[in-house]
């Protein structure tokens, strides 16, 4: 096996493979662990962690803790450096752990640029040399990197994509984000705990416009109250470096200055220059390469896992993908990806956790459910904490009871949405989760909660 990507999607096939008893060789330019490891996940939860700290720590006033508020009644600053330290060191130790792990399991790991010559065949170029490497089956797992505008181009000091922001060494004093996703969303509710002061261009009426409405009207008020700007139906035209900072004109004509721009416009994926299409692959009209619920790419044989497929750009969903590819190739049991038991999180303050059918999906009558949602203002442990804001939504099937979703706006609710997830996944009922017990008070509380009032006699 050949696998070309040494992140998720890649070194998670890698040890599969090594399991099932492959000679198993990662093919990889950057470092083990990809851009989840090095350059995304891993450094902007890290950087988050510190963030969620200074908003706890602004909210533990009301808890009756003395000496925590800044002279401007804000967060206590930061040492930007310190965190860029520690969030490109963990970032290292995260990598040398994969490294460790492949080669405890004796997979070869091959730095270079790997690209197909035919579906059997992978090409291997590193510092001027050549290698070409025989393989019964390939995966390409190369992921996708920021998506880059003519009229937005990033210099690493002043306009930023989310990759470079871990070399500004000083905390933004105003930080203009373009781009309300979810990576648009995560950092611009960072660095405004941190103590910059932050502007969201958002070009849709709410901000997350691919998410949960009500989560997403939640974090936007909570972003509102706690100081951010955020422009609604603003669209960016341009954005430009000026003296020691920048101006992001918008398409209205508006120009908005700040010390700095992060820009968040989406991702591309790295398939160019691979000799995909030339081997058969089918890749659609972003570039992204067409894949089956196996994996498998429209040749026999090339198999494709994480954020170059375009399937939900989530390091879990790449690695199972990557796993299924090399249980199907390798003739193991293997059952389809299924999308509808992904569970995924955002990491605002609160947290949005969602797994199963959507909101949007209810209301358009794809699904018939019946729904519950309870406010955290009612929750116990909630009010013990001083959390105001988020809630618990569970779908269920109106006959059966049968859950099919849910959404957790809340502290932590990356941890919360697992009971949910398992409901999901193992075709429970509301009267099962209910019936399991949950600690009092708890917010997991609140789940059980949703449960029984979704119960028919």
């Amino acid at each position: 096996m050949v696998i070309i990507g040494g992140g998720p999607g890649g070194y998670e096939a890698a040890l599969v493979a090594a399991q099932l008893g492959a000679e198993v060789v990662v093919v990889e330019r950057d470092g083990l662990g990809g851009s989840t490891v090095l350059t995304d996940c891993v450094p902007s939860k890290t950087l988050i962690a510190t963030s969620d700290l200074l908003t706890e720590v602004a909210g533990a006033v009301e808890l009756g803790v003395r000496g925590v508020e800044s002279e401007a009644g804000g967060p206590r600053g930061v040492d930007l450096s310190v965190v860029n330290a520690r969030v490109k060191k963990l970032a290292r130790a995260q990598s040398e752990d994969v490294a460790a792990r492949l080669a405890k399991e004796n997979v070869r790991v091959l730095s270079g640029h790997g690209s197909l010559d035919g579906p059997d065949t992978v090409v291997l170029r590193s510092d001027g040399a050549q290698e070409r490497l025989e393989a019964d089956a390939v995966l390409v797992a190369t992921g996708a990197q920021p998506r880059i505008l003519d009229s937005a181009q990033p210099d690493g000091e002043r306009i930023l994509t989310w990759e470079q922001v871990y070399d500004v060494d000083t905390l933004p004093e105003r930080l203009v984000v373009v781009g309300s996703g979810v990576t648009g969303v995560e950092f611009a509710g960072a660095y405004r705990a941190l103590g910059s002061e932050v502007v969201l261009v958002s070009s849709r009426d709410l901000v997350l416009p691919g998410e949960d409405a009500d989560a997403a009207r939640v974090i936007e008020d909570v972003f509102t109250r706690r100081g951010m700007t955020v422009l609604s139906r603003s669209r960016m035209a341009r954005v430009e470096r000026v003296g020691d900072g920048v101006e992001v004109t918008l398409a209205d004509g508006r120009v908005v200055g700040g010390s700095h721009c992060l820009l968040a416009v989406g991702s591309v994926p790295n398939t160019a220059d691979m000799g995909l299409v030339e081997a058969g692959a089918t890749l659609d009209a972003n570039g992204f390469l067409s894949v089956d619920r196996v994996s498998r790419t429209s040749v026999r044989g090339v198999y494709a896992a994480g954020d170059c497929t375009g399937v939900l750009l989530l390091a879990s969903v790449a690695a199972m993908q990557g796993r299924i590819a090399m249980w199907h190739a390798l003739g193991d049991a293997v059952r389809p990806l299924d999308l509808k038991t992904v569970s995924s999180n955002i990491f605002t303050a609160p947290e949005i956790a969602t797994v199963g059918c959507s909101q949007a999906a209810v209301d358009a009558g794809d699904i018939d459910v019946e729904a519950v949602t309870l406010d955290l203002s009612g929750n116990a442990r909630a009010k013990m904490q001083g959390f105001r804001d988020g809630f618990v939504k569970l779908f269920s099937r109106p006959v059966t009871g049968i859950v099919v979703g849910g959404v957790v706006v809340a502290p932590r609710a990356s941890e919360l949405i697992h009971p949910i997830a398992i409901a999901v996944a193992a075709n429970l009922s509301v009267d099962q989760l209910a019936r399991a017990f949950t600690v009092y008070p708890s917010i997991s509380g609140s789940i059980a909660e949703a449960a029984r009032r979704l119960h028919h006699r």
